[in-house]
């Protein structure tokens, strides 16, 4: 294995209230501007699948008392088994991320090489993924001589763009998004894919041509090695696309009766206090059967969130709130610069 967990996982938390035995494991990698988006996801999980003992594996570098007491009471309420790790991430910062990807991508990497001898195969979830209906398929599922099974991404054209940007020919034939991804741990090792990731991206002329730092070299090193699932596993869809409706309207989502989970893609989250739209309601939902049900969605923080957030609420008519955050937003990039 690439990671040593006495090194890199700092301290563990868990909160065990199952004792039968684990239908599937299910991981999750977050810092802390998506644990929030993390406790949904798998309260969805729980809420659509409680006849299933779930148990989860949350990857993170900041877990707050409170934060503690909220993911004990969501085990608890649902009979279920969490453990949180706390993750030493000074070397992952030497990988590259950027502002729209940070060094949490990394830990998909980290929660393979940790479960290894402790379950044979586990699915990891991106944070700003909720589940809408039962997942007996995924649990029952033999990957077989595969490593992972995932959702082809976007359309041909896209993977052809991407086979050309990375030299490699294969991802033609599909290219897959990283945010769902079923993990045959047995494969996963013996093709030594953590040890091979790393190495590729400390590479500088690797660096150079990758755009999505963890999905890029999967698909990369995973080709030919996938088994893809249907959309049904990732519908993304990015609440963004809602100020390009006319309006009093809302953008058609690709969210249908079979969609089991919705991939909240782009940098409006359902968590936040701007993205209140008929297409969030699943989060809503699952919010409201959990600890968080009394906690407000999160206000803009950010110069990006700001400048959503105003666009947002100016689309809903809410003119003076939008000009309010218009403002923020100028004022903080303009204090950025000086």
């Amino acid at each position: 294995m690439y990671f040593d967990k006495n090194i890199v996982i700092e301290k563990t938390f868990s909160f065990l209230f199952s004792k039968e035995t684990t239908a599937l494991d299910i991981a999750y990698g977050t810092d802390k501007n998506f644990l929030y988006g993390c406790a949904i996801s798998i309260a969805s999980l729980l809420l659509h699948n409680n006849e299933q003992p779930l148990a989860f594996h949350i990857f993170t570098d900041r877990f707050t008392p409170d934060d503690e007491a909220k993911f004990c009471a969501l085990a608890e309420q649902y009979s279920s088994n969490i453990n949180v790790y706390i993750v030493n991430c000074q070397w992952l910062k030497k990988l590259p991320s950027d502002k729209n990807w940070s060094y949490a991508i990394y830990f998909r990497f980290i929660a393979a090489d940790f479960l290894f001898n402790v379950t044979n195969k586990f699915l990891y979830l991106d944070s700003d993924i909720i589940c809408k209906a039962r997942i007996d398929e995924l649990i029952t599922l033999d990957t077989r001589y595969v490593i992972a099974a995932v959702v082809k991404d976007r359309d041909q054209a896209w993977w052809k763009e991407r086979a050309n940007k990375l030299e490699t020919p294969e991802i033609a034939e599909g290219y897959f998004n990283s945010g769902v991804l079923l993990v045959d741990l047995t494969n996963w090792h013996c093709k030594d894919i953590s040890q091979k990731a790393m190495s590729m991206l400390k590479d500088t002329q690797i660096q150079k041509i990758i755009t999505y730092p963890d999905q890029d070299i999967l698909n990369i090193l995973l080709k030919k090695q996938v088994l893809y699932l249907d959309k049904k596993y990732n519908t993304q869809f990015s609440i963004n696309y809602e100020l390009k409706a006319p309006k009093g309207h809302f953008y058609p989502t690709p969210i249908t009766d079979t969609t089991i989970f919705i991939h909240y893609i782009g940098p409006t989250k359902p968590w936040h206090n701007w993205a209140s739209y008929p297409c969030t309601v699943f989060f809503n939902t699952a919010k409201t059967h959990s600890p968080w049900k009394g906690v407000s969605l999160e206000k803009p923080s950010t110069a990006n969130q700001l400048r959503y957030s105003a666009k947002h609420q100016f689309k809903k008519g809410k003119y003076f709130m939008s000009f309010i955050n218009y403002c923020k937003y100028f004022l903080m990039k303009l204090t950025s610069v000086i």
